[in-house]
């Protein structure tokens, strides 16, 4: 179940609150992100839009613009214990004070049940998201204060820096730590966490919790002073909107003094992390999470403003699993690693952005976790087995080991490590394994049961499964023959010509059949799934996009005369400016805007709610049924043109999980997602600018033997 409490789906320019002119930078067309202080004073915008920063461990920081707390996810320090799941939120935000004479202004904002207290969002005069979140207050007496965060990659460890960068006078700073001590999706009160213990030390002090919860160390280069106090009811809004519990309590173990001198380049810095932190750790700390957060992974020739937006956001999705491995976290704030999420994901996180190590070690890491022919649907967030749920992951896994070696050429890694897995993959289909997933007469893959969701459209509200595809799917057709044809490829190289045979002659089968039974003769596209709840001949023909997957793999299982049909009826129905909707407007059951309680949302998940991700496949079936023509690719690049209005909206300089169905179109779901950014990135460099596999070999030296060297054997 995706929908749930415990792992819920569901140099900048001025450009104000929407898209202002592009900006090149070192040379190149950049799309960038900023807010003015017009923009900033309207407390509804800066509530609904929210930066984050990452350490690549599965651990966070993040909150809305106005530094308002919002979601149950927002803090300063969210730390992933056993990274990236486990995912505890120990500081939750600092409340900073300025002190002029007989004046305090204070620059925090809080919602409270019957208020908003205090209202610091007046005092901010621009805001910019890159290379780290830097804010910019303006005091009514001229002073101007600067404030900026960022995490040190790589550990649990948050800086948070404050400078007077100019004022009549140095300035009396006091910062006050809103602790707690929480599972980041459990909220908790002053009742649920008890009194924690404050150890003060010179430089800072460290809380330690009962009950097992982990504790945290506060470092600081101002002086800090024990008078605990409590900060009771904060109202996290969104949390509201959602239709979930939305008050917390938070512990405040005493306040923070400095002053603020002006021409002082350093200011006050505040470090929250597992233990003490050395100062002199700071600066190279703060280089390395600004170079992280600036590297745009591609060659110098992709110029375009968007995919060198997609490809500099693709970095915070790649995170360490446990000590040696890594994997890809499916999206922040509140998904863990996603096979079927990590596998979409993976070429355009990893291949078009040259990381083909990191790509390794992901394909290494899930391999070690195959059961019963399937890779999991997910890791769970608080250490549980894997669940092993979905029909389409594994077939996933094999595309993407496919995409790996076009662009690595590692055939040693692929024929004699992974060969054996992908056979037994196979294999196990064939003979039928759990869920009912298995070939049927026909050569198609069949699957599903009551109570099960098994494919990408998987939303479930208790026992109801909304979108339950029982039967043969139209992409779970599409993704079988594709890796049968894979695999007996593979097979041909290892020269098991047997097994390439018989996988070439099941694929055959497939394909015949599928043309024969899935194609809509009269509206011009394919069926959404054909022998529907395992009954011969029941049809559902919704119009839906997953058949863009008979187009858009490495082997296509459409005839090509019909490519042309599909595409059109997809833009037709479905194709907006920030994605591709799940269900034809004109269907009974569509729903027009993701929004409300669980239920309403989940209703809408994949009824007609748009996904950002889709556009990848789209563009690439686009351009092929085109005949990959110039006009083709120009045309596909204009599909992709609204995307670019996302980095400034919701998740700031990412993409979101869904939108709306109908227009405007209001982001949903996770503000940052890794498919929403890693498929139009993809689709965008391989079939719009034409850097595919051959061109990435050519321009980058680094191939089979640092993939190699990147994992442990």
């Amino acid at each position: 179940m995706r929908r749930r409490l415990r792992q819920n789906r569901a140099g900048a320019i001025d450009v104000g609150v929407g898209r202002g002119p592009i900006r090149e930078s070192n040379g190149m067309p950049e799309l960038t992100v900023a807010r003015d202080e017009r923009s900033l004073a309207d407390l509804d915008e800066v509530r609904r839009t929210e930066w984050m920063v990452t350490n690549a461990r599965g651990g966070f920081a993040m909150a809305s613009v106005a530094q308002v707390l919002t979601r149950r996810y927002h803090g300063l320090l969210i730390s992933a214990p056993r990274p990236p799941s486990e995912r505890w939120l120990l500081l939750a935000k600092l409340e900073a004070r300025v002190i002029t004479g007989t004046d305090a202004f204070e620059l925090s904002t809080n919602d409270y049940p019957s208020a908003v207290h205090p209202t610091g969002y007046r005092f901010v005069e621009s805001f910019v998201p890159s290379p780290i979140p830097t804010w910019r207050y303006r005091l009514p007496d001229g002073a101007r204060i600067e404030q900026s965060i960022f995490m040190a990659p790589d550990a649990d460890t948050t800086f948070v820096q404050w400078r007077l960068l100019s004022g009549p006078s140095d300035l009396l700073f006091e910062v006050r730590p809103l602790c707690t001590s929480r599972d980041m999706h459990v909220l908790a009160e002053r009742y649920d966490l008890g009194e924690p213990r404050i150890d003060a030390y010179a430089g800072g002090f460290r809380l330690s919790w009962s009950g097992g919860r982990p504790g945290m160390s506060l470092s600081t280069n101002g002086a800090f002073e024990v008078l605990p106090d409590w900060y009771y009811r904060f109202v996290l809004s969104a949390e509201t909107a959602r239709g979930l519990d939305d008050r917390q309590d938070l512990y405040m173990p005493g306040p923070i003094r400095a002053t603020l001198r002006r021409g002082d380049g350093v200011g006050l810095i505040v470090a929250a992390s597992a233990g003490p932190v050395s100062w002199s750790e700071w600066s190279r700390h703060r280089a390395a999470a600004v170079e992280r957060r600036s590297t745009v992974p591609l060659p110098e020739e992709v110029e375009d403003p968007l995919a060198r937006a997609l490809a500099r956001a693709s970095g915070e999705f790649i995170v360490r699993r446990g000590h040696e491995q890594q994997s890809v976290i499916a999206g922040y704030p509140w998904f863990t690693d996603w096979g079927r999420d990590t596998f979409i994901s993976l070429p355009g996180l990893c291949l078009v952005t040259g990381r083909w190590g990191v790509a390794r070690q992901v394909i290494w890491t899930f391999a070690h976790y195959t059961r019963d022919g399937l890779i999991p649907n997910r890791f769970p967030d608080v250490g549980e087995d894997p669940e092993y749920n979905t029909v389409d992951a594994s077939l996933w896994f094999i595309h993407a080991i496919d995409r790996y070696l076009a662009y690595s050429g590692d055939w040693s890694f692929v024929g004699q490590d992974l060969f054996g897995v992908i056979a037994g993959i196979l294999d196990a289909h064939e003979r039928g394994t759990r869920y009912h997933i298995g070939v049927d007469r026909d050569g198609l893959l069949a699957a599903g049961e009551p109570g099960v969701q098994l494919t990408w459209m998987d939303a479930k509200v208790d026992d109801w499964v909304v979108t339950p595809r029982i039967g043969k799917p139209v992409e779970i057709s599409a993704l079988w023959y594709n890796a049968l044809l894979i695999a007996a490829d593979f097979a041909d190289r290892l020269e098991q010509r047997d097994r390439a045979a018989h996988w070439r002659g099941l694929a055959s089968r497939a394909r015949e059949t599928f043309n024969r039974r899935f194609w809509n003769e009269a509206l011009g596209c394919c069926h959404d799934v054909i022998d529907e709840d395992h009954v011969a001949g029941r049809i559902d023909a919704a119009i839906r996009p997953n058949q863009l997957f008979s187009i858009s793999l490495t082997h296509p299982i459409l005839e090509r005369s019909r490519w042309p049909a599909v595409v059109r009826i997809v833009q037709d129905k479905l194709w907006t400016p920030v994605g591709l909707r799940t269900l034809d407007p004109a269907h009974p059951d569509y729903k027009s805007c993701y929004r409300g309680d669980r239920r309403r949302r989940d209703a809408a998940y994949h009824q007609g709610t748009v996904w950002p991700w889709l556009l990848g496949p789209f563009v690439t079936a686009y351009v092929r049924a085109h005949g990959d023509s110039d006009d083709a690719r120009r045309e596909a690049r204009e599909l992709l043109a609204g995307l670019e209005q996302q980095f400034f909206e919701a998740g700031l300089e990412s993409v979101s999980e869904v939108a709306d169905g109908d227009p405007p179109h209001v982001p949903g779901g996770c503000p940052w997602q890794a498919w929403s950014v890693a498929e139009p990135l993809r689709a965008l460099v391989e079939d719009v600018l034409g850097q595919g596999p051959p061109a990435a070999r050519r321009r980058d030296g680094a191939t089979v033997a640092n993939a190699a060297a990147a994992v442990p054997r």
